[in-house]
């Protein structure tokens, strides 16, 4: 595979020059053909390879005779060839052909239909003719024919032009810009989707949400260190209440500290108000607890540093498994699970509270919240139809009187592909909701937003509390028309929401705004 460091949209090849195809073509042969065709006999001829000298240009030919054997032959030629062009190609001598082209044998695309490929859509091919001309500035430019390997053009061929030499039987990926304009996918990116992969999966494994630790810390009582209990007292007051969230303002300042964007305002150089960020409240009371091996989630980021030492023979199978791994689907589900630390909790936290056990569960909540960071990223794309979707993932520990209640949220929109510039982008946002309150049981609740319109159901696993729900639908109406927005459907069920990328209310939101 060949690694495309530049990510710059790379124009299809013009159309090619008058009479660079279309007339026969006096082919000299650079070695005798010593039987391969004798004088009289023809085959099919591709052209694999063009290279400009000072006097000519020099071709290597794929022959493909009657009896279907193969061969290459370089020869040269006194016009222009583009690379992939089919010929028939009859011998006069043992070291002379003539070529005649085949405009209709499988020739090569000159540009993209984005009825079938819109912008945004990613293909992937093999380099399998490739060619070199020098410009009038004195610098080569070089045409490249892909085999298109996916999409629904796949088996036909694509001739590009590149910035850069590629070599044949490279496998690239690209993604579509325009009818001529491609952006090439670095591999670094697909490796970065594997290593995201992996991530996910390692992560899922070892976290579990936050409640925990204040359940160890009420078990310990007087034993707790000083500095460990100054750390969680400010964790702990960092939570907001339920009633808190209730009120606009404070509901965007706890997802802004709720530690999914920590990374990007570090980056972004915003160091001020970090104290007040729940990832780095967490990461204190880590640096209070005893630092016993294997431990911390942090270490697992190393992991997949030396994993590109096996590229590329190890490259092709792995990025081929992506999705195929359970524990990173799980990850990418909603609402997110207990995961295996929080599924082997002892059931006696009394008799088994040491701070080994809280320095576990501070891990498992720091790997609870790059769970959620990753799944972000990994959610996060432009789909086949060019659709642009962003999607943030992220929890929101609540306090509940003595209790702590973990609201998940996800948070997707989605920016259709414009057709025209006039024409303005319509942007669909979904959200979802999952947490367990008592005496309400475990609820999920799913709502989308489109030009001004809403349409949501609320998922109830207690029957009772799927009964209470539906009677307050009305209220919840009127509520949500007096903040100015069109109610579609409102609806609560029993169960829980089905699972897989269309649902139920996915499909009839659709058909409601058809």
């Amino acid at each position: 595979m060949t690694e495309i460091k530049s990510a710059s949209p790379v124009p299809a090849s013009s159309a090619p020059r008058a009479g660079t195809a279309a007339l026969d073509l006096a082919l000299k042969l650079l070695q005798p053909m010593q039987g391969l065709l004798s004088a009289g006999e023809s085959a099919q001829a591709e052209v694999i390879s063009v290279k400009e000298t000072a006097q000519s240009f020099q071709l290597v030919l794929r022959l493909t005779l009657d009896n279907g054997r193969q061969a290459t032959v370089e020869a040269n030629s006194s016009r222009a060839v583009l690379p992939g062009t089919s010929y028939a190609v009859a011998a006069l001598s043992d070291s002379r052909l003539l070529a005649q082209p085949q405009p209709g044998r499988n020739q090569p695309l000159q540009s993209i239909d984005l009825t079938l490929l819109p912008a945004g859509s990613t293909i992937q091919g093999k380099v399998i003719a490739t060619g070199q001309q020098i410009g009038a500035d004195g610098r080569p430019s070089f045409q490249v024919v892909l085999s298109l390997l996916n999409s629904p053009l796949a088996g036909q061929k694509l001739q590009i032009e590149s910035s850069m030499p590629l070599a044949l039987g490279s496998l690239l990926t690209a993604q579509v810009q325009g009818s001529q304009a491609l952006s090439f996918v670095p591999l670094s990116g697909l490796f970065d989707r594997l290593l995201l992969g992996q991530q996910l999966a390692a992560q899922q494994n070892r976290q579990a949400s936050l409640e925990g630790i204040f359940k160890v810390l009420e078990a310990m009582a007087g034993s707790v260190p000083e500095g460990v209990r100054g750390a969680a007292g400010k964790l702990l007051g960092l939570l907001p209440s339920i009633q808190q969230l209730s009120d606009p303002e404070a509901l965007a300042r706890a997802l802004g500290a709720s530690g999914a964007f920590l990374e990007a305002r570090l980056l972004a150089g915003q160091t001020e108000g970090l104290s007040g960020d729940l990832k780095v409240a967490l990461l204190r009371l880590l640096a209070q607890l005893p630092n016993l091996p294997g431990s911390t989630p942090l270490a697992a980021a190393q992991v997949g540093a030396a994993t590109g030492q096996a590229l590329p023979a190890f490259a092709r199978n792995a990025l081929g498994a992506l999705g195929q791994t359970s524990a990173r689907q799980a990850a990418l589900g909603f609402p997110l699970g207990a995961g295996q630390l929080g599924s082997q909790l002892p059931a006696g936290l009394e008799e088994h509270a040491d701070l080994e056990l809280l320095l576990k569960l501070a891990a498992a909540a720091v790997s609870r919240l790059q769970t959620h960071q990753l799944s972000s990223l990994a959610q996060s794309q432009t789909t086949p139809d060019g659709t642009q979707l962003t999607t943030w993932q992220l929890e929101l520990p609540m306090r509940d009187q003595r209790d702590i209640v973990p609201l998940q949220v996800k948070l997707q929109r989605e920016e259709s592909q414009r057709q025209s510039e006039k024409e303005q982008a319509d942007v669909l946002w979904k959200v979802e909701l999952a947490f367990d309150m008592a005496p309400l049981g475990p609820l999920q609740v799913q709502a989308q937003l489109l030009r001004g319109n809403l349409s949501s159901q609320l998922w109830a696993e207690r029957p009772e509390t799927a009964a209470l729900i539906t009677t307050e639908l009305d209220h919840l109406r009127e509520r949500l028309q007096a903040a100015g927005l069109s109610v579609g459907e409102l609806a609560c069920r029993q169960g829980v929401p089905p699972q897989g990328p269309r649902t139920s209310l996915e499909q009839r939101f659709v058909d409601e705004t058809a």
